[in-house]
């Protein structure tokens, strides 16, 4: 397969008009999904946006590569951009990005896409080419570059199978007159591209060393070349260049250096170096620890970036509980406005969703927050941590310092044993971090944070069940806009982790931040829907056909719906459904309207206390909203 099958020219913007990185994205996804490639903007989205919380794809040199493997792809396709002013991107050598490859891989694909990745991922190791790349104006132009070099790259493979010396790529490549021998393991989050670059960096360089390299890739695909235990035990150290969890046993006594995939692409000279003198840590595997994007020595990872990626993770594994539940939860209240709490069918639901998923909630977040900082070993001593929290009446805060409290307790306990002799290090994962874990965890939880975050818990309550109609009209404004600001991104998210708080707590205000919330984020698909159906002139087909869609995804509370619109005229998009979010949410506050379940859009709304009502406000901040878009915009330019 070419490169240029998958990059085709409809999708190329040469003139990237976004100068942030959410924005870049954005700009990319409008392009492929006006193409067609993609049938779920909002789900492709969100499946880049959770491979760059793994960590940044931006690999230096002006590169950035974002990619998923997800069903909202039709046909492979990468997407190139250009920026000439650059794009701060978080790159490994922290400087902006200008060339943009945006790689989106069906569900279930086979892996012909993976040639030509590997391809692409060579060509841009290549800096004579990335020169090359800089000049180029136009999509042709883009096309008969990279036909060019894939066929020059071709030639010369074809030439080096030839010859006798030939290793293929499942081989060790550098030296063979040479007694230096390293092993590499390389893996990204989707196993896309930048294991490839880093597998070919690695072998690259160490070729130039005149050192000996066998490189195992934990691909899309699976586990490619992997690596024998003879070839470990010869090795002289290991490279595990990795953005995500790979088999580590096989590597206990052995000098490891565990560090990002980037590093494997531009440090891999460092790396090669350290590894065939021995100079790494001695790995000692303790029963659950796996690499991971954490660093030995050199990963770049921000504190709050690491709070952030932390907090998401016990969140993304409580939400579950907290649609499950609350939904449940909600319709038996149908059932007990019916029929009284003595019906069978409430009595279930309740049951279930309450004394059942809810009972769970700050334990989950808790125990996956203490996973995510100290691996599988924090797991139990945080979600003791989080039920204690629960019980205390510490809540979603307490909860939240449980986690943390329990992640960083065991970390610090690896350090304080890892002095012990190797003899008892079996000991470790099965006797000593569960008992001392729970033990210093517990005893901090109920001495100091039960006691403190119940006290600012209760107070929360307190303030929010006697807050004045004004302010808190002033605070579902808030919430709402929040929303709409980003569409998913942080402030959506810090805007439906706060309503989720107060939900979970006890009260009869648990459900009126929610209804804020959930106005605000169905208002933004839906002002576009109405814009596009009452300004049509405004708008081409593609937009007017997402229009459509745009109704079914405000309605069931999927605000990223409106992110094509938003990339593709973020001022005017954006400024018009903040507004309308922000009208939206102060109006549920003002008519004190009580959602009963944290998610669903229209399907759990009909079963707030002030359903009409509630359905109001969402449509007066659409309507709101969809003609400040509508009136704003200019007509749509018919070329003659």
């Amino acid at each position: 397969m070419r490169i240029t099958d998958l990059m085709i020219e409809p999708v190329m913007i040469l003139d990237l008009r976004s100068i942030t990185k959410e924005a870049v994205i954005d700009e990319l996804i409008a392009s492929l999904n006006k193409s067609g490639r993609i049938n779920d903007a909002a789900a492709f989205r969100q499946a880049i946006l959770a491979r760059e919380a793994q960590s940044s794809t931006g690999i230096g040199e002006g590169i950035a590569m974002p990619h998923a493997k997800t069903s909202a792809v039709n046909e492979p396709t990468i997407v190139f951009g250009k920026s000439s002013a650059g794009v701060e991107y978080e790159s490994l050598d922290e400087q902006p990005a200008h060339f943009f490859f945006m790689i989106a891989v069906p569900e279930g694909e086979s892996n012909l896409h993976l040639q030509a990745l590997k391809v692409l991922s060579r060509m841009l190791l290549d800096a004579d080419f990335l020169g090359k790349l800089r000049t180029v104006n136009t999509p042709a132009e883009v096309t008969a570059l990279f036909n060019a070099a894939q066929a020059e790259s071709e030639g010369a493979q074809a030439a080096t199978s030839a010859a006798p010396t030939a290793t293929s790529s499942n081989t060790i490549v550098g030296n063979p007159d040479s007694d230096k021998f390293v092993v590499a393991v390389t893996a990204c989050p989707t196993g896309i591209a930048h294991t490839f670059m880093a597998e070919d960096a690695l072998k690259k360089k160490a070729k130039e060393m005149g050192i000996n390299i066998r490189v195992e890739t934990n691909g899309s695909e699976g586990i490619g070349n992997k690596l024998t235990a003879d070839e470990i035990a010869r090795a002289s150290g290991v490279i595990v260049a990795a953005d995500k969890n790979v088999e580590m046993a096989r590597f206990d006594g052995k000098p490891v250096l565990q560090r990002p995939v980037s590093d494997g692409i531009r440090k891999s000279e460092e790396l090669i170096r350290k590894a065939s003198t021995g100079d790494a840590p001695i790995y000692r595997h303790e029963g659950g620890a796996s690499a991971s994007s954490e660093s030995d020595q050199g990963a770049k990872i921000s504190v709050g970036g690491k709070i952030y990626k932390d907090l998401m993770n016990g969140i993304s594994h409580m939400l579950p509980f907290v649609v499950g539940g609350g939904i449940l939860i909600a319709i038996s209240f149908l059932f007990e406005q019916i029929y009284g709490e003595d019906n069978a069918i409430f009595q279930l639901l309740n049951t279930i969703g309450g004394s059942g998923a809810f009972h769970f909630l700050i334990a989950i977040l808790a125990g996956y927050i203490a996973m995510s900082i100290g691996d599988r070993p924090a797991l139990m001593p945080g979600m003791v941590a989080g039920y204690m929290a629960d019980t205390s009446h510490a809540g979603f805060l307490g909860g939240l310092a449980a986690g943390f409290l329990a992640g960083y307790i065991i970390l610090g306990l690896r350090k304080v044993f890892k002095g012990l002799p190797k003899t008892l290090d079996g000991l470790k994962p099965i006797l000593l971090y569960p008992v001392f874990g729970l033990l210093l965890t517990g005893t901090v939880m109920y001495y100091l944070f039960d006691p403190f975050f119940s006290t600012i818990n209760t107070g929360l309550n307190n303030v929010l069940t006697n807050l004045g109609t004004g302010n808190a009209v002033l605070l579902g404004l808030l919430l709402g806009g929040m929303m709409a600001i980003d569409m998913g991104g942080p402030f959506n998210k810090a805007a439906y982790a706060f309503a989720i708080g107060v939900f979970t707590s006890s009260g009869n205000t648990n459900g009126l931040m929610m209804a804020a919330v959930m106005a605000g984020g169905m208002v933004p698909p839906l002002a576009t829907a109405f814009a596009t159906t009452f300004f049509k002139n405004k708008f081409n087909e593609q937009e007017r056909k997402s229009g459509i869609t745009n109704y079914i995804l405000g309605f069931s509370f999927i605000t990223e719906g409106a992110i094509p619109f938003a990339a593709a005229d973020p001022l005017r998009v954006l400024t018009s459904c903040i507004i309308g979010s922000a009208v939206a949410g102060g109006l549920t506050q003002l008519w004190h309207i009580n959602v009963p379940a944290p998610h669903g859009g229209i399907f759990v709304a009909l079963l707030a206390n002030h359903a009409v009502l509630f359905m109001a406000a969402v449509i007066i901040g659409a309507v709101i909203s969809g003609l400040i878009l509508g009136l704003w915009k200019k007509k749509l330019v018919t070329q003659p």
